[in-house]
């Protein structure tokens, strides 16, 4: 398949570029700069948000996109996800006017709002942020038009993602800067609220394996489908990269909005994962 991904070189992107090479697709990385990027990807610096209703050619065509393309991801109370929602819908519905058959979207957890338990695709949506609240317009949006157009659409819901430290702006990261400045303590919560964690090379295999087929669709939860309490993860992150800095419980409040438990249903991933055949075949 000839795969283009927006914001390839963003902390996801170019993770993602390399498994779908990995799956034998040929791949386009969309971005303003490619430093990160697989060098075996096409590159191209067309302007997606230019409104042009010529975009799907301009993009040569693919047989798929994958949009992770999003500002401001780690700020979700940058105003800028919901000034610059109307633009990302526009580049979608001028992508599937021209002809492009199959759509995936980069969504997130967020656009649940406070849950406890599994989500699944049934699970209503309440968030609470201007990322969750734009992301979850986005998705409505979206699936309403690619319904209209036959378009095959799968909704890639992420949840917490680890590794690349440097690059995701996590907690993890500003632990790792914590303890290159020599800190001995670090500030923490109770650290006992459970998250679905995941690693973003597991990820990009993830969604590779999902733009590999067209059966499954909708809202795939790309996830772990366990929870682990923050705590928990932590401690281990300190462990595996042999820090010296220890966790001072209790400092901050959890926050309020924050789930007690969460985690992802892994029922459709699972199945994908468990039929994938790296060989760029759609199957």
């Amino acid at each position: 398949m000839k795969i283009l991904v927006t914001g390839a070189n963003g902390y996801i992107g170019r993770h993602l570029v390399t498994a779908l090479i990995e799956h034998g697709h040929r791949v386009l990385a969309c971005d303003v700069a490619f430093d990160g990027v697989d060098g075996r990807a096409g590159r191209i610096q067309t302007d997606i948000f230019s409104g042009s209703r010529e975009i799907y050619d301009e993009l040569m065509r693919p047989d798929a996109l994958i949009h992770l393309a999003w500002r401001n991801g780690f700020d979700h109370y940058n105003m800028s996800h919901v000034t610059e929602l109307p633009s990302h819908y526009e580049f979608l519905v001028n992508m599937m006017d021209g002809g492009l058959p199959q759509l995936l979207v980069m969504g997130t957890m967020h656009e649940v709002g406070y849950h406890v338990g599994a989500i699944d695709e049934t699970v209503p949506t309440n968030p609470v942020t201007p990322y969750g609240i734009a992301k979850n317009a986005l998705r409505e949006l979206v699936t309403v038009y690619a319904e209209k157009k036959g378009v095959t659409l799968q909704w890639l819901r992420g949840y917490y993602i680890l590794g690349d430290d440097a690059k995701n702006h996590s907690i993890f990261s500003k632990m790792t800067e914590a303890e290159e400045r020599g800190q001995e303590l670090f500030p923490f919560t109770t650290g006992k609220n459970k998250f679905d964690f995941i690693k973003v090379e597991d990820l990009a295999r993830q969604i590779a394996a999902v733009a590999s087929q067209r059966e499954v669709t909708g809202i795939i939860n790309c996830c772990s489908g366990v929870a682990i309490p923050l705590a928990e993860e932590a401690e281990r992150f300190i462990r595996e990269n042999n820090m010296k800095i220890r966790l001072d419980y209790g400092k901050f409040p959890d926050r309020a909005d924050a789930s007690p438990e969460v985690w992802g249903d892994p029922a459709k991933i699972n199945k994908i994962m468990n039929n994938d055949r790296p060989c760029g075949c759609l199957k």
